[in-house]
């Protein structure tokens, strides 16, 4: 059989190419009767002498036939197929000098498949030992390959999720962090943040937070944004608030919770004729704005145990805006008003137990006393800023009085305040004096003074300009 030309090899050489249409088609018919009768270690010894013969000619859409038949011989043999045989087969493939990546991958998608159809209940039967070590003789043969990236990433997926469900958890994670799936150029948008999210839960679950930020930076938020990724942008943001959570950081909970509110509340394009819900759709409907409505009370609870900030002060007026929503949930609502107005707050709030959100107990006792304790902070801290716009300088019992406090605790709030800069305050302890103004300087007085004689002198010249202009016109 004469030799064509085919392509080119390292150095820029043309490979001879041979046709082995011939010997393939007989190898496969030969190695078809064969299995059937039994003889799989005979078929199987056919082709790899013919899979050679390919491989040397670099008749490559042959070469993929072979390894084909090869895999296709080994898995047809239901139900008791012979998984040793069929990895042992893969591997020599796989391995093999100057393999081609067609063969490759060819022996690779069809591991694959082989898993994809025992998940759909229609594949051989497998032994979870079978499964584990097939999924790690897969996985192996698409290490360094980055034409089996996609590949590789679903392996490492599935033997995550076997480590998993025997319990070792720290494994799985670990086994999840070799694979830098970000920097895959064949693994969709979607598919990378599946993959990150699923990272991201086991090191949570593996109780490594610092790891768990370092994963969460590495979802893309502008893809996250896109239209279809509702679900995943609710995985993420609940994985991070499980973060915030353990972090004790009440303004990043609040924002976690109002993107599950946002996502939540979306209403999808309908396509076409619009059609009257089955009793299924409504229900889900309803479990959505439900989900949705737990999110908002989740927000509006930890911006209220936020410490105060601009960035605080603007979410919870935008928030404060959304009045349809708010209107289902009074009680807090009515939170939301009270920590708006500038008027003291009466502790405890009247609707306090209705302030408690699933949110706020999960984590277990510990964090929900913590944030009772940081609600009655916020309400404290809250009541000293009205009264310093209202005060100039105040007595510290009747401050004490007012607020609903004992000296000390009064004194010890007011110098967490100063301290992180929310107020400005002085106390006089021989005289029992609270000022909520620096003293001015004779120099800032007098400058000040002065400033307001311009202002002065200005709005007369602008009033005598006007009076003149009007007996003009007259």
């Amino acid at each position: 059989m004469a030799p064509g030309r085919g392509g080119a090899s390292d150095g820029g050489r043309l490979e001879d190419k041979t046709d082995c249409t011939a010997q393939v088609d007989a190898a496969i018919s030969q190695a078809s009767a064969l299995s059937s009768s039994g003889a799989l270690s005979d078929a199987v010894s056919l082709l790899m002498g013919t899979e050679k013969r390919c491989r040397i000619g670099n008749d490559l859409a042959n070469l993929v036939r072979v390894v084909e038949a090869v895999t296709g011989s080994i898995l047809g043999q239901r139900p008791t197929v012979d998984w040793g045989a069929f990895r042992q087969s893969v591997e020599s493939i796989c391995s093999r000098r100057s393999q081609k990546t067609g063969a490759i991958s060819a022996a690779v998608k069809a591991g694959m498949v082989a898993l994809e159809e025992l998940d759909a209940g229609s594949g051989a039967p497998m032994s979870p030992e079978d499964l584990e070590k097939n999924t790690v003789t897969l996985r192996e043969l698409t290490d360094g390959r980055i034409y089996l990236e996609a590949q590789r990433a679903a392996l490492t997926l599935r033997l995550a999720k076997i480590l998993e469900g025997r319990g070792d958890v720290s494994e799985a994670a670990s086994v999840m962090q070799d694979v830098h799936v970000e920097t895959y150029g064949s693994v969709s948008k979607m598919g990378k943040v599946d993959f990150i999210l699923e990272q991201m839960r086991l090191t949570l679950h593996k109780g490594d937070y610092v790891r768990a930020a370092i994963v969460s930076g590495k979802v893309n938020k502008k893809a996250l944004a896109e239209r279809g990724m509702g679900g995943q942008r609710i995985a993420y943001y609940t994985l991070m608030a499980q973060y915030h959570r353990h972090e004790r950081d009440a303004f990043s909970l609040a924002q976690d919770y109002h993107h599950m509110y946002l996502t939540l509340s979306q209403t999808d394009e309908v396509e076409g004729a619009e059609e009257e819900k089955g009793a299924e759709e409504e229900k889900m409907t309803d479990d959505k704005e439900e989900k949705a409505l737990e999110a908002l009370r989740s927000t509006v609870l930890f911006l209220v145990l936020s410490p105060y900030s601009m960035e605080q002060q603007d979410m919870l007026n935008r928030v404060a805006l959304d009045k349809k929503k708010l209107a289902l949930i009074t009680p807090f609502k009515t939170t939301i008003d009270l920590f708006l107005k500038k008027e003291i707050i009466t502790y405890p709030l009247a609707h306090q137990a209705d302030l408690e959100t699933p949110s706020m107990i999960e984590g277990g006792p510990d964090f929900a006393a913590l944030w009772r304790a940081t609600l009655r902070t916020r309400v404290i801290q809250h009541n000293v800023r009205v009264a310093s716009q209202y005060y100039r300088r105040v007595r510290g019992a009747r401050l004490a009085e007012l607020l609903g406090l004992g000296r000390d605790e009064l004194e010890r709030e007011v110098a967490s305040m100063v301290s992180d800069g929310s107020v400005y305050a002085r106390i006089d302890r021989p005289n029992d004096i609270v000022r909520f103004a620096a003293a001015k300087t004779p120099e800032a007085v007098l400058s000040d003074w002065a400033g307001d004689v311009s202002k002065l002198l200005d709005l007369v010249e602008t009033t005598t300009h006007l009076i003149h202009k009007e007996q003009m016109m007259q």
